[in-house]
């Protein structure tokens, strides 16, 4: 939907809701979102309990409510004067739409749009287990609710019982003109310096540092593929919990001199652009905004064929799948694309297409205005 078209998109006021803004998907896409909506001239305000990317919104003058909502229990005490607060915003702003991101979020904005005259909608980023007690108290989908690939609209329609016609799938969008190649070979080649990678063939992932991302069978990969090709090295950009613990890993594989560990960084779209391979290898996986960046970027992709990724992955044409948790099968789909520059041509081409067809971070915003309008005329 274009702004203009419509009288009440035109003066709509909403309000995103999401648990944190540490970097990550969720946080990631809400601020995207959050951008796009101010560009068509929507009214736009954030909840959360803070993170990194508060900046990104204030450099964009967007205003950020500061609110104690991280926690992932829905029956936190802090949860209750966070409800009040908002309350209050809500009806002094007169909000239209509640966007709820997390299921924390998502009970809240059940709340929230029940005290007052808002209408609410979910996004569902990933997958949720049926026996959560707030799932059976809260009606926490919303008026409408947003599923970002197929896998996940199935997960809410047959697993959660969500009915089907209030569930539209979006897929995640990506600016493709940020990632678009910008730097210079100069520029890369120093930055490959800076890392002590020189001319080495660099393997990298970008994602949170949790068990679910798979990353231990990464490096179990690498020592084998280090013994094929031993000046690859290995760049993993991202923060998380599993952090100290693959650090000791590497060292264990004794790998640790090829492994290198970036910090969380805004400017992904940098490390990216030094990456000859790009591995996505996560457990269980809703779509993958990383590895759409990576696409966008033009870089060859080796995925888990989990959950969403095969919307975004068809094997061999956008890019190669393996099965989760086999290392063989990682090493040797990696080993294949770094041999061979037609494949790592024909995939980089293809993926990038793909992404500008089907991934735009414009298309998904029009999609998203269209829930709203459709979740207002039914509040």
């Amino acid at each position: 939907m274009e702004k203009g078209s419509d009288p009440f998109i035109m003066n709509m006021k909403v309000l995103l809701l999401t648990t944190h803004l540490n970097i990550g998907g969720v946080a990631v896409y809400t601020v995207n979102l959050a951008r796009e909506l101010k560009k068509r001239g929507i009214s736009v305000f954030v909840a959360s309990s803070g993170g990194d990317l508060v900046k990104a919104l204030k450099k964009e003058g967007i205003v950020h409510l500061p609110v104690n909502v991280n926690t992932k229990f829905e029956f936190n005490p802090c949860l209750l004067p966070a409800f009040f607060e908002l309350r209050k915003f809500v009806k002094e702003n007169k909000i239209d739409i509640i966007h709820a991101q997390t299921r924390v979020t998502q009970v809240l904005a059940h709340l929230l749009s029940g005290a007052s005259s808002a209408s609410y909608v979910s996004t569902c980023h990933g997958f949720f287990k049926k026996e959560r007690l707030g799932r059976k108290l809260f009606n926490a989908w919303g008026d409408h609710c947003i599923a970002i690939s197929d896998v996940v609209r199935e997960h809410l329609v047959k697993d959660l019982k969500v009915k089907k016609e209030h569930v539209f799938l979006i897929y995640n969008g990506v600016d493709v003109e940020r990632f678009a190649p910008h730097m210079g070979e100069k520029e890369k080649g120093l930055l490959r310096n800076d890392l002590g990678f020189a001319r080495s063939p660099v393997i990298g992932s970008v994602s949170r540092l949790s068990p679910v991302k798979g990353l231990k069978y990464l490096l179990f990969a690498m020592k084998d593929i280090l013994k094929e090709e031993p000046s690859c090295h290995l760049l993993l950009v991202g923060e998380g919990p599993s952090r100290a613990e693959l650090l000791e890993l590497s060292k264990r594989l004794g790998i640790e001199s090829n492994v290198f560990f970036a910090m969380n960084t805004t400017e992904t779209e940098r490390f990216l652009s030094i990456i000859d391979v790009f591995v996505f290898y996560s457990l269980e996986e809703g779509l993958g905004l990383s590895l759409l960046e990576a696409l966008a970027a033009g870089k060859p992709c080796v995925a888990s064929n989990v959950g969403g990724v095969s919307s975004v992955v068809e094997d061999d044409v956008t890019g190669l799948l393996v099965p989760p948790k086999d290392t063989h099968a990682l090493k040797e789909a990696i080993i294949k694309v770094l041999r061979d520059d037609d494949l790592k041509r024909r995939l980089a081409k293809r993926g990038s297409e793909m992404v500008k067809e089907k991934f735009l971070l414009s298309k998904m915003t029009g999609e998203v205005l269209d829930v709203y309008e459709k979740a207002r005329q039914k509040k």
